[in-house]
């Protein structure tokens, strides 16, 4: 099985604080340096105040350098405007870049986590794949539904207990005849699953309508009633004649997939700082929405309800600044990659407030 993500060094609070950091220190240096254009204009208007009386003092003898001195305050007033204006432009401006740069630094971040999310789901749920069509060759299977002998059934049963006792990410191993009865199961100690009718189960159609061995069945999460009601993912693959791909079907081989303690260990993995881990939903789902885990635990209950959402599923790798609830909040998403020959299709999301 592979394993959840090592955390990641956390370089968005470092880098935004740097880039804070240097905002602040710009922010500084200008508001000095116009503080610096005030006091000198202060002064020169005081300046032409004094010449302009100076001027008077004088008479006719002083009205050209009365002239002077009223430019002199003019000119004064107008660099008193633009030192306003400036100091208004450059905080304003300074503010934006940094909640820009601050939205992309954590955007990347968030898409590039959601993307480690559903890779390590479509890599690990390759290997299901291949499980399940090497196992529906075991002879112990192919034997039991050639025969079908209660010993061979018996036999076939420890054997997929055998099996269970080293793959720890399933919960249980069905075998189905041909009308979708279960006539064996790895943990029968555990679920009492023989006995039951499995026609209708989406992985049990798509496995007996399956053209060859190479092919596989499949049904999303959803709450099992063969493992008490647990949520899972079930693979399935038709069992044929001599174990062969082209050999004529004999029954369908189920393997239930443990996909509570899977997805919601990688969700509950992804590295974040504490402080911001309460705040921020991480999720899969479909393409409707429909979330399938969630660490929030609405799994399997709730469908995403989010500004734009078929146009932000449109992209392989995204992220977006909107608001939910008057919440100003930055959505990341990546579509799932695929691995191999396999992909869900699905989708990883998250959703974290912009403070």
């Amino acid at each position: 099985m592979t394993s959840a993500p090592t955390p990641a060094p956390k370089t968005e609070q470092n880098s935004t604080q740097a880039i804070a950091s240097f905002a602040n220190s710009l922010t500084s240096t200008m508001s000095m340096a116009i503080e610096e254009i005030v006091d000198i204009n202060s002064n020169t208007q005081l300046l032409a105040l004094n010449a302009r009386i100076e001027a008077a003092r004088a008479g006719a003898s002083g009205a050209a350098f009365s002239v002077v001195a009223q430019e002199m305050q003019a000119l004064s007033a107008k660099t008193a405007e633009v030192a306003d204006r400036l100091a208004h432009s450059a905080k304003s401006s300074i503010g934006n870049l940094l909640e820009l740069i601050g939205s992309n630094v954590r955007g990347g971040r968030l898409s590039d986590l959601a993307l480690v999310n559903i890779d390590l789901v479509d890599r690990n749920l390759y290997e299901r794949t291949c499980d399940v069509r090497w196992w529906a060759t075991d002879s112990s299977v192919v034997d039991a539904l050639t025969r079908g002998e209660p010993s061979d059934f018996e036999f076939a049963s420890r054997r997929m207990g055998v099996i269970l006792s080293a793959y720890t990410v399933y919960h249980d191993l069905v075998l189905c005849d041909l009308n979708g009865q279960i006539v064996a199961n790895g943990r029968p100690e555990r679920y009492k699953s023989v006995g039951r009718n499995v026609v209708d189960a989406d992985w049990f159609r798509s496995a007996r309508s399956s053209r060859s061995g190479d092919e596989y069945g499949f049904e999303s999460a959803h709450e099992s009633k063969l493992v008490d009601g647990k949520n899972v993912l079930v693979y399935s693959c038709g069992v044929r004649e001599a174990g062969r791909a082209d050999g004529k079907i004999l029954g369908v081989l189920g393997v239930i997939f443990n996909w509570h303690d899977f997805a919601q260990t990688i969700l509950a993995q992804v590295p974040l700082a504490e402080s911001e881990r309460q705040a921020t939903r991480c999720c899969l789902c479909d393409d409707r929405g429909f979330v399938l885990a969630d660490s929030w635990g609405r799994q399997l209950r709730d469908t995403l309800k989010l500004p734009n959402l078929p146009e932000i599923f449109r992209e392989r790798k995204n992220f977006v600044v909107t608001k939910i609830d008057n919440q100003e909040v930055c959505i990341a998403h990546a579509q799932a990659p695929g691995f191999e020959t396999y992909s869900t299709g699905w989708h990883s999301v998250i959703i974290q407030p912009v403070d």
